[in-house]
């Protein structure tokens, strides 16, 4: 585990599975449908059940780089907070749309006046965004969003395994010295 407090919130770097995350809000990589498929939402909506989907439908989907937030029905999340990431095309907005996702979810956050929420490593499986340039790009988005007034106490990166947290974790270091967050 590796953790920074910035400002007033505690960002932490963990290997886990997000589906058990005891945060108010966990981050789904959302396909457009918001519907359930593979990877992160196909485990997110056989984690949380069926209701999930029921009221997933009702949300007419969802766009590259904005967020929609749902219960957390069967979750120990409260809140289900759904973005669809870019899938990679190694174009000049694929940065763009993916630092939209995490400041759109962090927006929605504070909008719904959530105190911690988990992320998992967007865009970085089936969308197939290389994990270095992913993870830059999210702590690269998030240490700034964090320097704003926000009510977030606690920030996890949640990732599936020792390679991506490893990734993670020197992209991260890499990022907190550049901006000189230590």
């Amino acid at each position: 585990m590796k953790e920074l407090k910035i400002k007033n919130t505690i960002l932490v770097l963990t290997i886990g599975d997000i589906t058990k995350q005891e945060t108010d809000a966990i981050v789904n990589a959302a396909n457009k449908k918001l519907a359930p498929s593979g990877g992160v939402a196909g485990a997110i909506h056989r984690a949380a059940g069926p209701k999930l989907w029921e009221e997933c439908r009702k949300l007419g989907g969802c766009k590259t780089g904005e967020a929609k937030i749902t219960k957390g029905y069967n979750l120990n999340a409260k809140y289900i907070i759904h973005t669809v990431g870019p899938v990679y095309s190694n174009s000049q907005d694929d940065p763009k749309k993916l630092s939209s996702c995490y400041q759109e979810c962090l927006k929605l956050a504070e909008a719904s006046n959530i105190k911690s929420i988990s992320f998992p490593a967007l865009s970085t499986g089936y969308f197939g965004y290389p994990i270095n340039k992913a993870a830059g790009v999210a702590f690269e988005t998030i240490t700034n969003e964090l320097t704003k007034p926000l009510n977030l106490d606690l920030v996890k990166f949640v990732l599936y395994n020792q390679k991506s947290f490893d990734i993670h974790k020197k992209v991260f270091d890499n990022v907190i010295n550049q901006k000189n967050l230590k």
